[in-house]
């Protein structure tokens, strides 16, 4: 592990093509990305394998095209290549030296002086910073609520975009959640159907099914969906991609909710009803399972998910 960096004044960010330190790492206040959210981005992460001494950016080919979709449909300027984003990401995590585990935020940004329907001038940052489990050991899961803010469609602000400003939506219910002392929410869609958590996916198990939203339910396409899919696939359990409706919440056997931040979390209750006996499933403890061996490079037959860093 590399000790350096824990203090955020030694970390390095990649920054319009240089690489600086955090405290130099600065944009203009009236950029279109600090006004307005104007900003797509990409959450990667990367895990340091001991015994192979490498680290592994996981699915890093998916989440460069993700990127360039929502630049895409943001209608920005797109001047970076693959191979500049991933060159990028590589340098700024060779300069910080990390040797553990990380999550990467690679943000494409409008700068400059314009107004929220600028498409321009383009910028990038690349930040790198350790990243752990999200649950330790003494809290064995989440205790979710169903908020009352809707979630965003693709009739108004897509969540297809991975841009700044959607995440404010994200943040309403987050923060209605915490303050009525859940510990996350689940939002539903304009169908009345359930979408996602803040920031995650969802998964409910019926009698051994393992259901998830489809992807036009107001949901992010999320790579980490998309690989429990093909994980619980390989698994021999049956995947259903279905609406939800918010009473399965309380009759299902399990629930977790993944991303790349958050990886496989179980969720033990929905509004004060308990999920199962509140205790992590053996569905999602196997689905957890095999997701880290195979992000960790444990798993040979998923070694073509991993882009090695050093």
């Amino acid at each position: 592990m590399n000790n350096n960096n824990n203090n955020n004044n030694n970390r390095f960010i990649w920054l319009g093509g240089r690489i600086v330190r955090l405290e130099d790492a600065t944009i203009n206040v009236l950029a279109p990305s600090s006004q307005f959210g104007a900003n797509v981005f990409e959450g990667i992460r990367c895990y340091w394998n001991e015994e192979k001494q490498q680290l592994f950016a996981f699915r890093l080919p998916e989440h460069y095209k993700r990127l360039k979709d929502s630049m895409k449909m943001f209608r920005m300027e797109d001047k970076y290549s693959i191979e500049e984003l991933k060159q990028g990401l590589v340098d700024v995590i060779k300069a910080n030296e990390y040797k553990e585990d990380i999550a990467v935020r690679q943000t494409v940004f409008i700068d400059g002086f314009g107004s929220w329907s600028s498409k321009g001038p383009v910028n990038m940052f690349i930040a790198p910073i350790p990243k752990g489990r999200t649950l330790n050991s003494s809290k064995p899961g989440l205790k979710c609520c169903v908020s009352s803010w809707e979630r965003i469609s693709d009739r108004n602000m897509s969540p297809k975009v991975k841009v700044g400003a959607n995440y404010i939506n994200s943040r309403m219910a987050q923060m209605e959640a915490l303050e009525n002392g859940y510990d996350s929410a689940i939002l539903m869609n304009n169908q009345g159907k359930i979408a996602e958590g803040p920031g995650s996916c969802l998964f409910i198990v019926r009698d051994g099914v393992l259901i998830t939203p489809p992807v036009t339910a107001s949901i992010l396409e999320s790579i980490t969906r998309d690989t429990i899919i093909a994980l619980a696939k390989d698994l021999n359990i049956e995947v259903l991609e279905r609406e939800i409706d918010r009473t399965e919440l309380y009759i299902c056997d399990e629930i977790f909710l993944c991303g790349s931040a958050m990886e496989v979390v179980p969720v033990l209750s929905v509004d004060g009803i308990s999920v199962g006996d509140e205790t992590a499933g053996k569905v999602t403890e196997e689905i957890k399972g095999i997701y880290l061996k195979v992000v960790y490079g444990e798993v040979d037959a998923y070694s073509k998910w991993l882009t090695p860093i050093y």
